[in-house]
């Protein structure tokens, strides 16, 4: 079997980057470990930049995106008993769009369908041969069957615990970490949401977020001791463990219901240098994390996906092998600031034992000053909405 490039990973990344390079007339395969089903069943997060939303656009596949998402024009912080709102449009010039990862995702799916793409789900004990000759290919399992995909790149989307960057040797990386001593525990709930716009709450329990999927699904998180289980937070206690954290009037219109999935995620930041060797080259969370408290990730992985199409086609159209050379460089500048961002977003908001009386005064000095200046609201929204590819 060959392709032009082989794309470990199902997920949005490796789905949107085969979706571009077909336009482009290169073939690609992709193979997933999980099944179809699996996939579409993951929660994950709904904030797009407006970057990620013009690359969906090129890529064909935002007609259900345009008809059904909503753009949300600003965002609020909850602190004490006010609701302190940033006016994102106003600020940077434009706001986000709520759109779930799983739409996301579900619309590649239709799309690579329509094209004929090759989607290999399924695919056990995925390794990575000769990625530092000109010659790479893959192997894998696939019904108890051997496989093998000759290729001339490969591209690692594959998400944190895959083959890809496991695949580099040790001392050609670099890995940064930072592991948080607390997870999000989050409810997904046929219900209303909160607000129009998302809520992210400080209170002096912990952080809290009021999101949504649509207008009658809503999706809540409240910061927990990353000892909790799920069986730990029965629906009654985590609605009124949420009320709690919120505005008084924001609380008393929250409308709650059972929930039909939840789940607790630990919180890390993590970024690994390079995001290239040879002819493999790493993009999305195979790559980086970042806590989801700047809506950030989904977002990384498609300017990832954004400098790695480029790089890739303008190599098959011209022979051009800068944009390749220059892959890992581009991506990570972009990555440090979001991981930035989102590091600082979390450290504001979240309550950490460790810092004490201290750093809760820290916090409130923080906040205090993000509600009565211009250019630092001006600061967190430029981030929020994301900046420039």
């Amino acid at each position: 079997m060959r392709a032009q490039v082989g794309i470990i990973g199902g997920g949005p990344s490796g789905l949107l980057l085969a979706q571009l390079l077909d336009r482009a007339g290169i073939s690609s395969v992709v193979l997933e470990r999980r099944t179809r089903e699996h996939v579409l069943g993951r929660i994950r997060a709904g904030v797009l930049e407006q970057g990620a939303v013009a690359l969906l656009r090129e890529a064909g596949v935002a007609e259900r995106l345009d008809r059904e998402a909503e753009v949300h024009g600003g965002v609020a912080i909850a602190h004490g008993d006010r609701l302190h709102r940033i006016d994102l449009a106003a600020l940077a010039g434009h706001g986000v769009t709520l759109y779930g990862q799983t739409e996301v995702t579900r619309d590649l799916y239709d799309a690579r369908g329509a094209m004929g793409g090759a989607v290999i789900h399924e695919a056990e004990d995925v390794a990575i041969h000769g990625a530092d000759t000109d010659a790479p290919w893959l192997t894998w399992r696939e019904g108890g069957e051997a496989r093998r995909l000759d290729c001339d790149f490969i591209a690692g989307c594959d998400g944190f615990h895959g083959v890809s960057r496991r695949s580099i040797p040790a001392a050609r990386l670099a890995e940064f970490e930072r592991v948080y001593p607390f997870g999000w525990l989050g409810v997904l709930s046929r219900t209303p949401p909160a607000a129009e716009e998302l809520i992210y709450a400080r209170h002096v329990e912990g952080f809290a977020l009021c999101s949504m999927r649509s207008r009658s699904l809503s999706r809540y998180y409240v910061q927990v001791p990353l000892s909790d289980r799920v069986a730990d937070w029965p629906d009654e206690r985590f609605w009124e463990v949420l009320s709690r954290h919120l505005p008084p009037e924001v609380a008393a219109a929250l409308v709650t219901g059972p929930s039909i999935e939840k789940s607790i995620a630990p919180l890390r930041s993590y970024v690994a240098e390079p995001m290239r060797w040879g002819r493999l080259f790493l993009a999305g969370d195979a790559a980086h994390i970042v806590p989801p408290t700047g809506a950030k990730g989904l977002n990384l992985a498609a300017s990832d996906i954004r400098y790695l199409s480029d790089a890739l086609i303008g190599f098959y159209r011209g022979g051009d092998e800068v944009g390749l050379a220059a892959y890992s460089d581009r991506a990570l500048a972009r990555v440090w600031k979001a991981e930035r961002f989102s590091w600082w977003m979390t450290s504001l908001l979240h309550r950490f034992p460790e810092t004490g009386a201290f750093g809760a005064r820290m916090q409130e000095a923080e906040l205090d000053y993000l509600f009565a200046s211009r250019a630092a609201q001006t600061v967190l929204a430029e981030n929020y909405v994301g900046l420039p590819y």
